[in-house]
């Protein structure tokens, strides 16, 4: 069984399109075999997504660890018109990621990096849709090392599941950040952490 937070080189590609409309603002991204929600977008990223807009002023630098084909950040780009970064370990997710990056004229940047191992700058924000099955430890180095890579007064966003253990993760991240639960819906809890 491959895994999206993976590199499984033998996947066929079946290129797809997914759109997505909010407000004034459409986009269209390319998604394919071998990576997280290929098929639709994922309602935990449009929660955490519409929640962040609500809630974060336009023009701040952004990195998105786990992107995925980019649904998350080049929204962030487009619709918040920030300089966003975006990181994920799967060649094949970084590949659709610059693809959709030039299809929806963003100012953004996708690379390869296992977490933060390439990583070389901070961040006015950090924000993930955790990879749950990779596990526990994977998604807490995510958001537990977030906080090396934040500006002053940076902000942590993340979502995850109830059922996923969203209370006990927010619950070791609390030694290291103030944890807000900014919104809840059908399960999903977006989660704003900033460093004390």
């Amino acid at each position: 069984m491959a895994h999206y937070f993976t590199n499984e080189n033998i996947l066929k590609s079946e290129i797809r399109t997914i759109r997505y409309t909010n407000g004034d603002f459409s986009l269209v991204f390319n998604s394919d075999n071998g990576v997280f929600s290929k098929d639709h977008l994922d309602f935990g990223s449009k929660l955490l997504i519409e929640t962040m807009i609500k809630n974060i002023d336009k023009n701040k630098s952004i990195l998105d660890v786990g992107c995925g084909y980019g649904f998350i950040g080049i929204s962030l780009a487009k619709i918040l018109n920030s300089k966003v970064v975006m990181v994920d370990i799967n060649k094949r997710a970084i590949h659709l990621t610059n693809m959709n990056i030039k299809e929806n004229k963003v100012n953004a940047q996708a690379f390869e990096s296992n977490i933060y191992e390439n990583v070389k700058e901070k961040f006015d924000v950090i924000v993930s849709n955790p990879p749950i099955r990779a596990g526990k430890n994977i998604v807490l180095e995510i958001l537990e090392r977030a906080h090396e890579f934040l500006n002053i007064n940076g902000e942590l966003w993340f979502v995850i599941r109830k059922d996923q253990g969203a209370k006990s993760i927010a619950k070791e991240l609390e030694k290291i950040y103030k944890i807000e639960i900014m919104e809840k819906s059908k399960g999903f809890y977006i989660f704003r952490a900033k460093t004390y």
